[in-house]
């Protein structure tokens, strides 16, 4: 009996491997359902792990063999340098990564991106696995687009180029024509994609539970794998990159800048996506171009074409960052693989995105959190910056935030600051915390890792074009806007946190830094958008600098002043007065000066100047007579046709300004101080006003006798 019960068990046991055996891999990743597909398949794992050994092997031979020949001086003395050796390091990986298969190439993709960990010189070779990958033979990807439709190309496309327009880890793009007329790209997806990408991630796996036992760690490391997995087998279904693209266009149509193309839904199956032709530069050639190196079969480029690509490569690069912000700040939609391959920038100089086979959707609490972050690193304010890091999940429940406060100072603290703004790369205060992060084993979540590539990716590009590129700098005017005119509990607690310290009192020095960065034409430029003032006359030509005070008093009595109302509510009376004496405060008095020349003048125009309009372009013309345009005369008056009248009868500013008074009367000196500055203010206004009011008094009746020698007169 006992020799029929374990016959009975050895035949349980084999008909349980047979099913195994006959279980197909699964579609969906699932670290449960790989792990036991593969384990009955040991020689298929044995041989993949041989042929990787054997690669990185023959790389390391490869390398060392490099070296002894730098030793013995057989290649010139100039190769010998440092980064000509990590360069030669970088394209031997790079080889190494192409013949092991496209997810070893998407792992040097992602590479390619973080000079910050690998260096600039790898990261120029790796970066080369964009846009280098060998196609597949056109005869197989032509049999896969069959085997999708179930019938004849010709159904559906009057044409398909003959080569690929570009191939990529995982499909290849051909230029198409359907029936009806539409230019489209159409990618293929690799042959036996699937199966060669979930064995690799399962070896992978292997390793990392291999490295977790002999390194003792409690975290488990496989999980990367295991989030690797999800993404990359994501990736392969393309009706999912399909309802992505749909997706990502949809919630950012209103950012005009930014092109996404248009998916084609019947032309779209699991191996096959087609959408909307996309005419556009890739940054790499507009790289090579500004470099003087040859693109496709043009070799040289004359300077103008050089500083014109420049141009294009910067704007695009800017685009980036305020994209990379709307994606960040706004939707919480993140584009997953913002490498240089998959950005294009059009003729009317949009930037556009290709390849949205993962998105990441970020919560609300991590989008303010990474706003609150990019504040506290302009304004040095590291503890603040561990508080961001703990709301954003990076940092670890348990975790000393002072000893992290502390060393997050040491590593941070020789950073230099160019008028409130960090003087150095993006990719150098990144690794800084990134050093920090590691030795107290931060959580990087996906959407942290995948804005940080980005981010880092643009200022790559940016600054082989210009070397003086801040990303700091690019990305603060919008960060100001952001907080400034949403209303939101979270963005007030952010602006007051950077601008008021713990007793409510205004922070005079954040508060000139944060207007002076932010307060580009570009930031506000939302701002101003809903008033009919024109931003020419708030825009200083010399330094494309809006004057603060006007966009300020302008903002206050609007529907996206809230903000800023409520933080006048909030501080300190006394700590306003203070600042607006203050000898920093000067500037903010003389523009004030200006607003109040502004209102005299206007007065003074209606009093005085029977048969005198102004007109909304700032110039004054007689009532019956010919305008400026036509007498030749240049505008001389600032004058906006913005109403300050509503600023005095909005009942919420009253309220606020009593509040600050009544504040501050408490300080008699102050108080006088602060009258004996107003004084000053009218007395130089009404000067000025007056002025104003009789240089365009004499030009609008003078006009006429000043501009008679023009029209008689006879050249000699």
């Amino acid at each position: 009996m006992y020799d029929l019960e374990a016959l009975e068990a050895y035949a349980s046991y084999f008909y349980y491997l047979s099913k195994l055996w006959s279980r197909p891999l699964p579609q969906a990743y699932d670290p449960q359902e790989v792990s036991q597909y593969f384990s009955v398949r040991p020689h298929v794992v044995t041989l993949r792990v041989l042929e990787v050994l054997f690669s990185f092997a023959t790389a390391m031979i490869s390398i060392r063999t490099s070296g002894f020949r730098k030793f013995l001086r057989l290649i010139p003395e100039e190769d010998v340098d440092d980064a000509s050796s990590q360069y030669n390091f970088g394209m031997v990986l790079k080889e190494t990564l192409l013949n092991l298969g496209p997810t070893f190439i998407k792992v040097g993709q992602s590479l390619s991106t973080r000079p910050d960990i690998i260096g600039v010189e790898m990261s120029k070779a790796l970066s080369e696995l964009h846009d280098q990958i060998p196609p597949f033979p056109r005869t197989v990807a032509m049999k896969i687009m069959e085997e999708e439709f179930g019938c004849p190309l010709e159904s559906f496309f009057s044409y398909i180029s003959e080569e690929p327009m570009a191939a990529a880890s995982f499909g290849q793009v051909y230029f198409a024509r359907t029936t009806d007329g539409n230019n489209v790209a159409v990618k293929v997806q690799r042959p036996n994609l699937h199966h060669v990408v979930v064995r690799d991630i399962y070896i992978l796996r292997l390793g990392l539970g291999l490295l977790q036992k002999i390194a003792k760690r409690k975290s488990d490391p496989r999980l990367y794998a295991d989030e690797l997995g999800k993404g990359f087998v994501g990736e392969l279904d393309y009706t999912l990159e399909a309802a992505n693209a749909s997706k990502f266009l949809e919630v950012h149509s209103s950012f005009t800048f930014m092109n996404v193309p248009k998916v084609f839904p019947h032309l779209t199956r699991k191996r096959v996506l087609t959408m909307e032709w996309m005419v556009g530069e890739s940054p790499t050639d507009l790289l090579s171009v500004t470099a003087g190196n040859s693109v496709g079969n043009v070799s040289g480029y004359s300077e103008r074409q050089k500083l014109d690509a420049k141009r294009r490569l910067l704007d695009l690069v800017s685009k980036g960052v305020e994209s990379t912000l709307v994606q960040l700040l706004e939707t919480g939609l993140l584009h997953a693989d913002p490498h240089p391959g998959n950005l294009r920038y059009t003729s009317s100089g949009q930037i556009g995105f290709l390849d949205f086979g993962l998105l990441c959707q970020m919560e609300k609490r991590h989008q303010f959190a990474m706003l609150a972050s990019i504040i506290h690193i302009v304004n040095g304010d590291w503890a603040s910056l561990v508080r961001a890091l703990v709301d954003m999940d990076v940092v670890r429940p348990g975790t000393n935030i002072r000893l992290v406060t502390l060393e997050l100072e040491q590593a941070l603290g020789e950073v230099e600051f160019k008028e409130g703004i960090p003087d150095v790369k993006f990719s150098k205060v990144l690794g800084k915390i990134w050093t920090v992060a590691l030795k107290h084993h931060f959580r990087m979540p996906p959407y942290y890792t995948l804005v940080l590539r980005s981010l880092a990716s643009l200022e790559g590009l940016a600054i082989a074009a210009d070397t003086n590129f801040k990303t700091f700098e690019a990305a603060y005017p919008y960060v100001v806007r952001k907080l400034l005119t949403e209303n939101s509990a979270a963005t007030r607690n952010i602006l007051h946190s950077v601008l008021l310290n713990q007793r409510k009192e205004f922070q005079w020095q954040r508060l000139s830094l944060f207007l002076r960065v932010g307060a580009t034409r570009k930031a506000l430029r939302l701002v101003a958008s809903n008033s009919e003032t024109s931003l020419d006359h708030s825009t200083n030509k010399a330094t494309d600098t809006i004057d603060v005070a006007y966009l300020v008093l302008r903002l206050l009595p609007s529907k996206d002043g809230v903000a800023i109302r409520r933080l006048l509510m909030t501080a300190d009376g006394a700590s306003l007065i203070k600042a607006m004496v203050s000898k920093e405060g000067k500037f903010f008095r003389q523009q004030l000066c200006k607003i109040i020349v502004d209102l005299l003048y206007q007065w003074m125009i209606k009093l005085f100047g029977q048969g005198i309009t102004v007109t909304q372009y700032s110039r004054v013309v007689l009532a019956n007579g010919p305008s400026n345009k036509e007498s030749g005369l240049s505008p001389r008056s600032s004058l906006p046709t913005y109403d300050y009248n509503s600023i005095f009868r909005d009942r919420r500013l009253r309220v606020i300004f009593s509040k600050v008074l009544k504040s501050a009367s408490r300080d008699k000196i102050l108080m006088l101080r602060f009258s004996w500055a107003s004084l000053l203010i009218i007395i130089t206004a009404s000067t000025l006003a007056c002025h104003q009011l009789v240089v365009s008094l004499s030009e609008a009746y003078l006009g006429k006798i000043f501009d008679a020698p023009k029209r008689y007169a006879v050249s000699v």
